[in-house]
Parts: structure tokens; C-alpha cells; sequence
């Protein structure tokens, strides 16, 4: 693999929301995943002041020995079917999105029966990115988990989680390592208040710290589990964090890339994803996407 690092092309996003996501209840999850990624997802990307949208697809019935867990440690076991991540340039974009945006909350009920938006502020922290593809869609080719850490409350655990996690993503086995310290979630203040959908959240979910971690494999990752400074690092964690949820990744769909719709954000995951397998490079004429791009 390229051990090229793409993570600068990430310094766009200024300000972002990560948002966790579960099915609505007696919704079966394939009919939950292809509405998602192809229905609510060019809705989205359609709309003004958006720079980057990404979805990932968590596999909500396998999460066992994706991450070690220290003694003592506490589990977050909340049931979680992905998560979507929106980011923009500058907060002047972000208030027109939010303004535009709001023709989104009603669509959420069709689907979600859980989402919760966490604001970052300052933007998220891409440590490290070596995948030369800025805008996957499809199965996830990596072994990518998304590691959520409950902080310790009344704790600073910035400095802690972030010297941390950017010495761990050094490692050799790490593909690509994301991390999203966002402000404290508050109950009182419902995000996104969308009608009909649940955004409530118990104590280990409230001030939350997410690593997106993809490795070449999964036994590559068992080689960072091993090395002495993952060892000191589990040593010290009692510390900072109190309980800690792991949740694999199925599927990476990018829809919005750099302030443009990608061909999935124009036209759908799967027909975007029929376009590539079948090398229609018709398909992706200016003319053709003029004629999906919003005007």
C-alpha cells in the first residue's frame, strides 16, 4: 500500500457534525441501508453550504475483540447502524446548510428511530489518511471500526486522547486514523430535531470522543494491540475514559467531496456504483452531470 498521507486534503472542513445513527424499530436493515444511501443521502447533498458528507455502515451485530478493554472498563452497548459525518468551510456555510437543511428532519422519521448530532466546533482531526481515494462508495475495503470513548466527566481528556491517538496512528498497520472530540451532548437540546425520531442519550454517550480507525486488516490491527505503546497507553486509559462502545464498518459512501456532490450524491450509491462496474465513462460527461447538478 502507498504510505502516502492524504489526511491535508481534510484542513477544508473547518467546522462539522458527527451524528450516530440507528434503524427505525421493525424496519428490516437492508431496506433501512439502501434508503439511507440512496434516497435521504442526494436529498442531502443537494443542499446548499455542505463541503463534505460521508456515511459508514456499522455491522450492529458484530462487535466483539475489534478492541481491547482494560479491567474495570465499562461497555457502551447502545445499538448503532452507522453514522454520518457533514462538514463545512466556514460558518457562514454552515448556517445556510442549517437553514436549508431543515427540509431533511421530516425524511429522518421514513428510516432513523435514533440519531444524535454531535458539534465539532473546531472540526475533527484527520491524524492520518493513506487511502488514495477521496470519495469511496461500497463495501469498505478495510478493517475500519469506529471507537467510541465515554471521558471521564470533569476531566480535561484533550491533551490525554490527543497526543495519545496521534502516536498510536504512527503505526504501521493503520491505514487511517480520524479523531472527533465534539462538545458535550445536552438532552435538553435535542439535535437534529428532527420529529418522530429519538435523540435522547444515557450518561456514557453524553461527552463522547469517536475514532474512525481503518487498518489493512484485521489482523494487522492485533500487531498495535501488541506493541508496547498500545500497552501503556490501555494501562492509562482507566484515567481518562469510562466505558467504550466498538463498532465495525460495512460500508463507505462519500457524496459530498470539496463542496461538490460526488457521482453518488448526484445519482445514488448504487447507481454510482453501476456506473464504475461497468466502466460507463458516458456517464460521467460534463453534459451528463450538468444535468443532475443542482441549478
Amino acid at each position: 500500500m502507498d504510505h502516502t498521507d492524504f489526511s491535508a486534503r481534510d484542513l477544508a472542513v473547518k467546522h462539522n457534525i458527527y451524528a450516530s445513527v440507528r434503524r427505525r424499530d421493525g424496519l428490516p436493515h437492508a431496506l433501512f441501508a439502501n434508503y439511507w444511501r440512496d434516497v435521504h443521502s442526494t436529498l442531502c447533498s443537494r443542499l446548499p453550504g455542505l463541503n463534505f458528507y460521508v456515511q459508514q455502515h456499522f455491522d450492529r451485530d458484530h462487535h466483539a475483540n475489534f478492541w481491547p478493554v482494560a479491567d474495570g472498563m465499562g461497555r457502551i452497548e447502545a445499538k448503532l447502524d452507522g453514522s454520518a459525518e457533514l462538514g463545512f468551510a466556514n460558518l457562514e456555510e454552515q448556517a445556510l446548510f442549517g437553514e436549508a437543511g431543515k427540509i431533511l428532519y421530516a425524511d429522518e422519521a421514513n428510516f432513523i428511530g435514533e440519531a444524535v448530532a454531535y458539534y465539532l466546533p473546531n472540526g475533527s482531526i484527520t491524524l492520518v489518511d493513506r487511502d488514495e481515494n477521496p470519495a469511496r462508495n461500497g463495501a469498505d475495503p478495510f478493517h475500519r471500526i469506529h471507537l467510541y470513548l465515554s471521558r471521564e466527566p470533569g476531566q480535561d481528556t484533550t491533551t490525554w486522547l490527543t497526543e495519545t491517538h496521534t502516536a498510536l496512528a504512527k503505526h504501521d498497520s493503520v491505514v487511517k486514523w480520524k479523531l472527533h472530540l465534539p462538545d458535550a451532548y445536552n438532552n435538553d437540546q435535542p439535535a437534529p430535531p428532527s420529529p418522530n425520531v429519538e435523540h435522547t442519550v444515557g450518561p456514557d454517550r453524553l461527552n463522547l470522543a469517536v475514532a474512525e480507525i481503518a487498518f489493512t486488516s484485521p489482523l494487522a490491527a492485533k500487531s498495535l494491540f501488541a506493541s508496547p505503546l498500545f500497552q501503556k497507553m490501555l494501562a492509562e486509559q482507566a484515567q481518562h475514559i469510562n466505558a467504550i462502545g466498538v463498532y465495525l464498518v460495512t460500508g463507505y459512501y462519500t457524496f459530498v467531496r470539496d463542496g461538490l456532490p460526488t457521482v453518488a450524491g448526484l445519482r445514488g450509491s448504487r447507481p454510482a456504483e453501476l456506473i464504475t462496474d461497468l466502466g460507463a465513462v458516458n456517464q460521467l460527461d460534463e453534459k451528463v452531470i450538468s444535468i443532475f447538478t443542482p441549478r
